[in-house]
């Protein structure tokens, strides 16, 4: 397989990823060195555990969009899909991470997925099934998110990823940071950066297995 070409658990993690309390702020150099080693990135990564906290976004991504994905090696299809940003209880906005999950997961494997359930004792937990008797759990495992001046937000996810079905469960890490830019009041832009590594069970410490980056456009559309 390519290494531009994301697998079946790497692209899943799209469904959680749109692209994910954000934990406090950080140096801006943290997340922007991470990008500079990028595809050379390894584990452990500087993303501390997220425990119950979601990833909070900006008030300007409150709303429903249009989301246009691009594949920069070009081996992937462009797609397109609807995502969504809402207020939690206490007001902050999230992502509505098992519809924008189910969403991009149709678009991306069809008929192969059947449906997304969040946990609702977890944000970063989810569920997503599949058919001939499968199942994707997904959790973060890892996060780091930084508001940069000028309408620009980053945001670094790790996802631990067990796919379970007929056989043994195959058990990967995806990471993906996602740099936003708020272009006017109905655009949202971004550039994406992916690897996936190895199970847990090979050790803490793991180098990229594989790699893919793309460009992420959001068009408002309520």
């Amino acid at each position: 397989m390519p290494p531009a070409r994301r697998p079946l658990l790497a692209l899943l993690l799209a469904l959680v990823v749109l692209l994910s309390g954000s934990l406090p702020a950080v140096a801006a150099s943290t997340l922007e060195q991470r990008l500079g080693s990028w595809p050379q990135w390894h584990l452990p990564a500087p993303l501390p555990r997220p425990g119950q906290r979601d990833l909070i976004y900006p008030s300007w991504f409150e709303g429903e969009w249009r989301a246009t994905s691009q594949d920069l090696s070009g081996v992937e299809p462009e797609i397109q899909y609807a995502v969504r940003f809402v207020e939690d209880r206490s007001g902050r906005i999230v992502g509505d991470r098992a519809f924008n999950a189910q969403s991009v997961g149709r678009a991306l494997l069809g008929d192969q997925l059947q449906r997304v359930r969040n946990d609702p004792q977890n944000p970063n937990r989810q569920l997503a099934d599949l058919n001939g008797d499968r199942y994707l759990e997904s959790t973060v495992v890892g996060r780091r998110s930084e508001q940069r001046p000028q309408d620009q937000f980053l945001a670094d996810e790790l996802s631990l990823q067990v796919l379970h079905g007929p056989g043994d469960p195959r058990v990967s890490q995806v990471e993906t940071l996602s740099r936003y830019a708020r272009i006017d009041a109905d655009r949202i832009e971004a550039r994406q950066w992916q690897v996936s590594y190895g199970s847990p069970a090979d050790g803490l410490m793991a180098d990229a297995q594989r790699s893919w980056s793309g460009i992420l456009v959001l068009e408002r559309q309520s």
